[in-house]
């Protein structure tokens, strides 16, 4: 059940869960193409291994298309895909009729469609590749039913939804679906979406845990190693919650 040598894509790579993925990765031996709008050096610095940092819009396919294309021409081949690119952070919540249309939008073209753009970028390679494992990083507010950020609990339960969906059209090309569902991560976007109410809000969600601690990037980069590796080659198209026992499937 290693990582070793395999070749993995990450979205969101710049910080928060994305740079914890990468490094983590990378140390157990991945080499890694992490893709962020915002500069990736230091994550594939992180990473070591000949890793590379690329520019990538996950609302654009053409973006999308090239962080495919550079891997295959570093690396020529695609073993992994890591879907963590998503609006959390700079949200704001609210009432769901309060919530601005902009807002609702822009959420749904990076947190879904940005899924579905790096899906339809990557499975051509993983095909050439002969099979390969697609992770889409879900949320715990989309298996809890998170109020107040109705755009971001749809976005996340759409995830979920197209995991399941795209796990059944690519078992044939022996090409694994699975999505990690955890609970608020202490990262700078839950600092950052949670603001002044952090304290609390990581509070309220430890009260609802079996194991009352916060989640750390640490707690999920062994989930998603395994998820990588062919320890799980069977396994596909479910959400693994990762949430200290909140939501028990």
């Amino acid at each position: 059940m290693t990582v070793a040598d395999k070749i993995v894509l990450i979205t969101g790579a710049a910080r928060g869960l994305g740079f914890a993925y990468a490094r983590a990765l990378g140390e157990a031996g991945a080499r890694i193409v992490a893709g962020d709008i915002d500069d990736c050096g230091p994550a594939a610095s992180a990473a070591g291994n000949g890793s590379i940092g690329v520019t990538l819009d996950v609302t654009d396919i053409a973006s999308a298309d090239s962080m495919v294309e550079l891997a295959m021409e570093r690396f020529g081949r695609v073993d992994a895909l890591i879907n963590n690119a998503a609006l959390y952070g700079s949200l704001r919540g609210g009432r769901f009729n309060q919530i601005a249309e902009t807002d609702w939008d822009a959420t749904m073209a990076v947190n879904v469609k940005g899924i579905w753009n790096c899906c339809k970028a990557v499975v051509p390679a993983m095909r050439q590749s002969g099979g390969g494992s697609i992770i889409n990083i879900a949320s715990l507010a989309a298996t809890y039913g998170m109020p107040f950020a109705l755009h971001y609990t749809t976005s996340k339960a759409a995830v979920i939804g197209l995991t399941r969906g795209l796990a059944r059209e690519l078992g044939r090309d022996n090409i694994r679906v699975n999505a990690i569902a955890p609970s608020a991560v202490m990262t700078e976007g839950t600092a950052e979406f949670f603001g002044e109410r952090l304290d609390r809000g990581l509070e309220v969600i430890r009260a609802g845990q079996s194991i009352q601690r916060t989640l750390e990037p640490a707690d999920l980069t062994g989930t998603v190693a395994w998820l990588i590796s062919d320890g799980s080659c069977f396994v596909t198209g479910q959400t693994i919650a990762v949430d200290g026992g909140t939501v028990m499937l």
